[in-house]
């Protein structure tokens, strides 16, 4: 095969691609070639070649060659943001193009005022199959003059496309998120499986499948097409593992979202000074309130050295580092500190170390040190080119995600400094204010001695935000700079359910924060102690309080909180995150497990509530263009029966038989509860079971309330999952945080469907309880009982609460306030109502 000459597309100034203002190219990222500054407005075809995509802003065009050179030319920075305004292309994709030919042209103008720059990088993408022998840069070039001669590796190179020793294959994206840090961190996952060498090629641009980072800065969104590439030994079997996978959808098929802004800030936030009255306004990142003295948190910057003292030098000194921070996150993953937050501290420090693992990073970083970098510098740029890509794409989870690569960088340049990256010492009552807290951060303070935060950035769904919630800390975001501006120590009130700080407040809004914070913390104190006490109205009237749990431990946690019993075991806990599902040996001795914990108190097993946002690998579930109306909850478990049955005979295997319950959740129909009665009698045959075990339905879809009399004429008992019957009643997904703040399932419309239901249980003397986050909500508390609701799920903390509410109430005030309530029009007067109690 012989070399391939490629002319000037550009009239314009040819540069090295170092002096490219972008990290992307000047790193090499996407492939290695030349960067010219425009001086006419029109891109010309380099040589003969195929056009292999029109990226749909029209800014960038891929070629392919005869020899199966692959040339990007992407006309300015950052101009996909244009979304093709001031481009017109005169291509399309599968056409045959002669070196000269005009590929798109530009308005020179428009660009120059809106984008981030002109440059126009010309880069050869497979550089595993060519290099690059010869380049004319640092000087004016005219359209067809000569710009680099390209040189095949041996005869056998490959290409994007099916050569000797390379296999493709293009898939259709099914994923309702695109691929995005979950799927990319398993697509990554089955590629390392492989010796082969693995790609993922999408919109212009190609990526190692082996690394998650990489995957997800491909930006690739539902519906597109991208090709799969291998090449090695087993580079078959792979092509076909990777694109079976997405295929497959990872139980995140759906329809293609509409576009929406990152959502966090994404540049760092200068300060400026507080509104006259004080009052600052954020996004709640975690319920709560608090008082306390500002602290401003900052982390110094790190400073490190370009040039290196020696490739075998800055690379030991690497990877020491790295074992280093990898070493210290393992161990932090496994203590149990009891400071709260472990199952969600764990999950971040676990995400962490799958990016410190990161094969891209690490060789990005090798790359710069073999070019005489420092470790520390290498280490730096090879993570800033991965934070810049992400905070592009426009979207907002990873977007968020971009902390978890900024505390990587910071930890390791530090493992390299030799510093330690110490805590902060706070004084008791701490505040804490920054532009944006990394995940690291909270967890290196004493928990003890935060009071709460709000950061300049920052968004809702953060590892930050997550773990503020975990540690039962109030915290805001997105507050803006004049966060930045307050004052250290001065006094502030942290109201995060109202979504306010307050700066300096006057005597009487201290007053009376101070007394509803009192008041506050001495009924949990009040509740705490009397948790052990029967929970009784003040008219004699029995209501039992359960514990959601998911866990041995949970159980525990709930039968220290004073709950009579768990109403609702989640048993995905057993079913997630593995390949294979568990046996029943395994499933009998966990919910054992957990059914010793509560000492003999009643235990209520959902069945296996996957599909939706919950994928399970063994669970291939077909593409769905909404997850959330698909094959989820009892469907799947009917759809699998054999999991089913295998389930059931676990449950069934707990002793003393009868103190397990069992719920079938998403249930929307009578033929579904039997179907599983079916197999509930099939197994008890089995196991010669005689005894009557419960069989109870989660009412979680408007179907199943508004045919609850029809339900109760053979289930057990019923159970309301308010979460999802809110998102269902008021056609609002509870995961989009745009309309987080108007999913209340104090809605009068989620309550009418309440009423519904135990109107419908009475019928037939089934008691109706609560399982979903409203049982949690104490100010919620008296209208449920009003409605005919017996028993409440909770979280484990709040049952002493919840508790101590119902004892002061009677029977005959919740039904009047019931009624009241059903007949308001919005949640936030029903909660009015609530709170007037």
């Amino acid at each position: 095969m012989s070399n391939l000459v490629l002319s000037a597309p550009l009239k314009g100034w040819i540069a090295p691609l170092d002096e490219t203002p972008d990290a992307v190219f000047a790193e090499r990222m996407l492939g290695d070639g030349l960067a010219i500054d425009p001086l006419d407005s029109t891109l010309h075809a380099p040589c003969d070649a195929t056009v292999v995509t029109v990226h749909r802003a029209r800014h960038a065009v891929t070629l392919r060659a005869a020899n199966g050179a692959e040339i990007l030319m992407h006309v300015g920075l950052e101009t996909v943001a244009l979304n093709g305004e001031g481009f017109t292309v005169f291509v399309k994709e599968g056409q045959a193009v002669k070196a000269g030919d005009k590929l798109l042209a530009f308005d020179l103008d428009l660009l120059a005022q809106k984008a981030r720059s002109l440059i126009t990088p010309v880069v050869v993408t497979n550089l595993d199959a060519f290099t690059i022998v010869r380049r004319d840069q640092d000087r004016e070039i005219g359209v067809g003059d000569f710009l680099m001669e390209l040189a095949p590796l041996g005869e056998t190179a490959a290409s994007s496309v099916v050569e000797a020793d390379e296999v493709s294959r293009e898939v259709i994206v099914p994923l309702v998120h695109g691929i995005h840090a979950r799927p990319a961190a398993r697509i990554a996952e089955t590629a390392r499986d492989f010796t082969a060498e693995v790609a993922l090629a999408a919109v212009n641009r190609r990526a190692s499948a082996k690394s998650p980072v990489a995957v997800m800065s491909l930006a690739i969104r539902h519906g597109d097409t991208v090709q799969v590439v291998a090449s090695g030994p087993d580079a078959g079997a792979a092509v076909q593992a990777v694109a079976a996978l997405i295929e497959g959808g990872m139980g995140e098929g759906g329809p293609v979202p509409a576009k929406t802004s990152a959502g966090a800030v994404s540049e760092p936030v200068g300060p400026v000074e507080p509104p006259r009255d004080g009052v600052l306004k954020g996004v709640m990142a975690a319920p709560g309130l608090a008082i306390g003295k500002a602290v401003r948190l900052a982390a110094a910057d790190i400073v490190v050295r370009e040039q290196g003292e020696g490739v075998a030098e800055e690379e030991a000194a690497l990877a020491a580092a790295l074992a280093k921070v990898r070493a210290r996150i393992e161990t932090a993953a496994a203590q149990d500190d009891g400071r709260g937050g472990d199952k969600a501290r764990k999950a971040i420090l676990g995400a962490h170390l799958a990016f410190l693992e990161d094969p891209e990073l690490a060789a990005g970083a090798r790359r710069l040190i073999g070019q005489g970098k420092s470790a520390g510098h290498a280490w730096r740029k090879a993570v800033g080119g991965y934070v810049e890509a992400l905070r592009g794409l426009g979207d907002r989870r990873l977007a968020e995600r971009v902390d978890d690569l900024i505390d990587l960088e910071r930890q390791v340049l530090r493992a390299l400094s030799g510093e330690e990256d110490e805590g902060a010492v706070l004084p008791p009552g701490a505040i804490l204010l920054a532009d944006e807290l990394l995940p690291s951060q909270l967890m290196g303070v004493d928990p003890g001695a935060v009071a709460g935060f709000a950061t300049a950035r920052g968004g809702p769904t953060s590892h930050v935000a997550i773990l503020a919630a975990a540690m039962g800390v109030p915290a805001l975001v997105a507050v803006g700079g004049a966060v930045l501006g307050v004052e250290d120590g001065a006094t502030l009130i942290l109201d995060a359910d109202g979504g306010t700080l307050r700066v300096a407040p006057d005597a009487p809004a201290l007053e009376a924060a101070q007394t509803t914070l009192a008041q506050r913390q001495q009924r949990k104190a009040a509740a705490k102690a009397a948790a052990h006490q029967p929970c009784v109205t003040k008219d004699g009237v029995r209501i039992e309080v359960f514990a959601n749990t998911g866990s041995v431990k949970d159980a525990e946690a709930a039968v220290a909180n004073g709950a009579e019993g768990s109403g609702l075991l989640r048993t995905e806990f057993l079913f997630l995150d593995r390949e294979t599902p568990p046996d029943e040996d395994e499933q009998a001795r966990q919910y054992q497990a957990v059914a010793s914990a509560l000492d003999g108190r009643p235990l209520i097993i959902r069945t296996l509530d996957v599909g939706g946002d919950k994928a399970a690998p063994y669970l291939p579930i077909p593409a769905e263009e909404n997850p959330a109306l698909g094959l989820r909850g009892v469907r799947v478990s009917l759809w699998r029966p054999h999991l089913l049955k295998t389930q059931l005979r676990a449950i069934l295997r707990v002793a003393p038989l009868g103190q397990c319950r069992i719920m079938v959740p998403m249930v929307a129909s009578l033929d579904e509860l039997r179907a599983v009665r079916a197999v509930l009698d099939e197994a008890k045959r089995e196991l010669g079971v005689v005894e009557t075990i419960e069989l109870g339905v989660m009412i979680e879809t408007p179907a199943a309330a508004v045919t609850a009399d029809l339900i109760a004429a053979e289930a057990d008992f019923l159970s309301v999952g308010t979460n999802d019957l809110t998102q269902y009643v008021l056609a609002m997904d509870r995961g989009n945080p745009e309309l987080a703040a108007r999913i209340d399932a104090l809605h009068p419309a989620v309550l009418r469907m309440i009423d519904q239901t135990c109107k419908g249980a009475a019928r037939h003397r089934r008691w109706v309880g609560v399982c979903g986050g409203l049982a949690s909500d104490v100010v919620a508390t008296p209208i449920l009982l009003g409605l005919g609701v017996t028993e409440l799920s909770t979280t484990a903390s709040i049952a002493p609460e919840v508790k101590a509410r119902v004892r002061d109430l009677s029977l005959d005030a919740c039904r009047d306030l019931a009624r009241r309530a059903l007949d308001q029009t919005t949640p936030e007067a029903v909660r009015d109502l609530a709170k007037a109690l």
